[in-house]
């Protein structure tokens, strides 16, 4: 009797199909799995990573691994210890040997990595970009990190030695790189080969005082005419001299117009600071940008796809303006506008201003102080294709208005942020999101407690509107205008006769008519939710989150909350603990990031009747030990008066609970006593201290920052045996 066949197996595969197969795998965990199955897997998986990221200690050189030989992009922005030179300089000696450490760590990474053409690197000292990109002659994309304060050279002296190792740079990202203004220009005349090879340049820096002026950005623009990526942020305030202008954007459109991606942003806006919500929207001061020139600019920028223009001072009527890009800009997908004005104003059944932009994806509109519900119901009509919607600092906007663009926007919205917006809390955004609760993916909303009853009986509205009538009928009795609005409006403009789907706007109920099609919406269940963004005050507690609308997220994945304020002005919190432990009805929650950066208070002896930070960070971390996490990013509290972001000794003694952690990433400082608290934490494989905030500490021997203390701890934590 012949024997039995043997089953086919994956490894039967031919070694071509099975190399694809594992090359399609993104997931760094998973691909580490597959590469301990056997050495077939293991020889197939290093043969086709391309993307790799160093944690380890710049000390063991000897474990630098060599088995990556096909590594194209490579990340070195997080090598222990944290924020020191990757390349430190030497004391200079009389043989020249002062370099030679620099030299010799350069080249064993570019012997175990030939052929890299993507770089990201913690930049803290001239000899990383004096001998490290000069290894690989092919490097194309480069970002430089780097929170420290900058060296004191001379203006434009780091960039000339990047760009003189690296002629073919095409993509050069300085979003997070500490530097001058003024150093960008003069390397960029220096070397007009490189600046004329550029394609993508990220100058969207929080850590500019002031911004790019018009005649830098001239200078810019003229050397890199290629450029398809252009960030940048700008002093747009006409109270500084060389503000930003209509000179500027018109060198923009005349001297780069092959950009696809024009992101220009005020200073001012990149700080985390929130603003206050009883704004009007409207500033002292308008830029000085006519709307006659908005529309030359948006002519000659015909391939844009992504702009944003957020702006810090009033930029009036621009719906004309706006209009341009439906015709001039095509192929606009993503739109993000602050302190504009007149983006959305219909007059009866006729759509205008961003509206109009029918290709649009994505959306953000910030401090529109004339937007009302029926200039946001417009924008929902218009732009039916919207997939992210973010809306900030909208004063007139209301609960109402939120949900009919929901209602409009079922089928396509999935990710949408509600920030600073006085009518729209947390119960009533959800409320207003409740038209698509069971398909959102992605969601940010302030933690003020509303009531939704509170708010109908301030705003003394009776919530019945249907978006499905044409005519005046009962909603024309209205005294807001949608009646009027409506009843005028065209059966082809609002809606098909023939549409299936009817979107029965009443606020007092709790779902939406289905109609036997499979379309309604109900009950409070966010059966897509993966990730969650909140905002709350110092003081305030998380315990109402699930009784404002959240009660039931059976996906939701990971969580930020950022907590922001002044805690000097409490003398304690109202209750023992910030509220935790109300997120364990979220089962699948693996990952979160808990932000108290933006808390100041007192880092030492607080004066008598107050608090100091290590007590309100027992308040706001207590608790976080019943959680099943994964993955925690934390950001301590500060005490400005002396640039102090330091873990306390209750934090550490709380975090030392979360006995399920696998990443632990503390974006402040430590003493090494406490860090050794972590080493309790059974699964703990990935620790960090990262002090990425403006300015960074420069001393570095303080016990919270000398690299022989986080050095000592890597290797305790390295020494554990972790079972998996």
């Amino acid at each position: 009797m012949a024997a039995l066949a043997r089953p086919t197996i994956i490894n039967d595969l031919p070694d071509v199909i099975l190399s694809n197969i594992i090359a399609a795998v993104s997931d760094v965990r998973s691909r580490n799995a597959a590469a301990l199955v056997c050495r077939k897997w293991l020889v197939l998986e290093r043969a086709t990573r391309t993307s790799l990221t160093l944690r380890g200690n710049i000390r063991d050189l000897f474990m630098l691994p060599t088995c990556f030989r096909s590594v194209t992009h490579l990340d070195l922005s997080l090598v222990s210890p944290w924020g020191h030179p990757l390349l430190p300089p030497r004391a200079a000696s009389s043989d020249g040997g002062d370099d030679a450490d620099s030299v010799l760590i350069a080249h064993l990474l570019r012997h175990a990595f030939p052929i890299v053409t993507s770089l990201i690197v913690y930049a803290r000292s001239p000899h990383t970009l004096q001998f490290l990109p000069v290894q690989w002659p092919h490097l194309k994309y480069i970002k430089l990190v780097r929170w420290h304060q900058r060296p004191q050279l001379a203006s434009g002296d780091e960039f000339n030695l990047l760009f003189q190792g690296c002629p073919q740079l095409g993509s050069l990202d300085l979003s997070t790189f500490y530097c001058w203004t003024d150093d960008i220009p003069p390397a960029l005349e220096l070397n007009p080969l490189v600046a004329g090879n550029l394609t993508v340049f990220n100058l969207m820096n929080a850590s500019f005082s002031e911004g790019f002026k018009t005649d830098e950005i001239r200078v810019i623009t003229k050397c890199c005419p290629n450029l398809k990526e252009l960030k940048i942020a700008c002093m747009f305030d006409p109270m500084y001299i060389g503000f930003v202008g209509d000179e500027a954007l018109v060198c923009i459109s005349t001297n780069c117009p092959k950009l696809t991606v024009l992101h220009l942003a005020d200073t001012s806006t990149l700080s985390n600071c929130r603003a206050d919500p009883d704004e009007e929207g409207f500033t002292t001061d308008d830029a000085k940008f006519s709307v006659s020139t908005l529309i030359e600019v948006f002519s000659g920028l015909s391939l844009l796809e992504e702009l944003v223009l957020d702006v810090c001072n009033n930029v009036r009527d621009s719906g004309p303006a706006l209009e341009i890009l439906n015709t001039k800009c095509p192929k606009l997908r993503t739109l993000k506008l602050g302190q504009f004005h007149g983006v959305s104003m219909p007059i009866g059944s006729k759509l205008d201003g961003v509206a109009l932009c029918q290709g649009l994806k994505s959306l953000s509109i910030r401090k529109v102080g004339d937007l009302d519900d029926m200039g946001l119901i417009a924008i929902g009509r218009g732009c039916s294709r919207l997939a992210k919607f973010e809306i900030q600092s909208c004063k007139k906007i209301t609960m109402r208005g939120m949900r009919t663009l929901a209602s409009l926007l079922w089928k396509s919205l999935v990710d949408v942020r509600i920030s600073c917006c006085k009518n729209l809390g947390a119960s009533s955004s959800l409320k207003a999101l409740e038209p698509i609760q069971e398909r959102i993916q992605r969601l940010h909303i302030d933690c003020v407690w509303d009531s939704v009853e509170e708010i109908e009986n301030i705003n003394g509205v009776e919530y019945g509107f249907d978006l499905n009538k044409t005519n005046g009928g009962e909603a024309s009795t209205h005294g807001n205008g949608f009646g009027d609005t409506f009843g005028s409006m065209d059966d082809d403009i609002m809606f098909n006769r023939n549409k299936r789907c009817k979107y029965d706007y009443d606020l007092n109920s709790v779902c939406m008519e289905d109609n036997g099609h499979g379309n309604g919406f109900g009950g409070r269940t966010w059966d897509r939710l993966q990730y969650l963004s909140l905002w709350i005050g110092v003081g305030d507690l998380l315990t109402p989150l699930a009784a404002a609308g959240l009660e039931h997220c059976p996906n939701l994945e990971e969580i930020k909350i950022r907590v922001e304020g002044d805690c000097r002005l409490w003398s304690k919190p109202s209750e023992r603990a910030f509220g935790l432990s109300t997120l364990l009805r979220y089962h699948k929650l693996v990952k979160m990031h808990l932000d108290c950066g933006d808390i100041i208070g007192y880092a030492h002896t607080a004066p008598s009747g107050q608090m100091d930070l290590s007590l309100w960070e027992r308040f706001y971390l207590f608790g976080i030990g019943t959680l099943n996490l994964k993955e925690l990013d934390y950001w301590p509290p500060q005490d400005r008066d002396v640039n102090q972001r330091s873990l306390s000794l209750p934090a550490a003694g709380l975090l030392q609970e979360c006995i399920t952690l696998r990443k632990l990433f503390i974006h402040g400082t430590a003493h090494e006593h406490f860090m050794m608290f972590l080493l309790r934490i059974p699964d703990l494989r990935d620790v960090q201290l990262r002090e990425d905030y403006y300015p960074a500490p420069e001393n570095d021997m303080s016990t919270e920052m000398r690299s022989d203390s986080l050095s000592r701890f890597e290797a305790a934590l390295n020494r554990r045996q972790i079972c998996d």
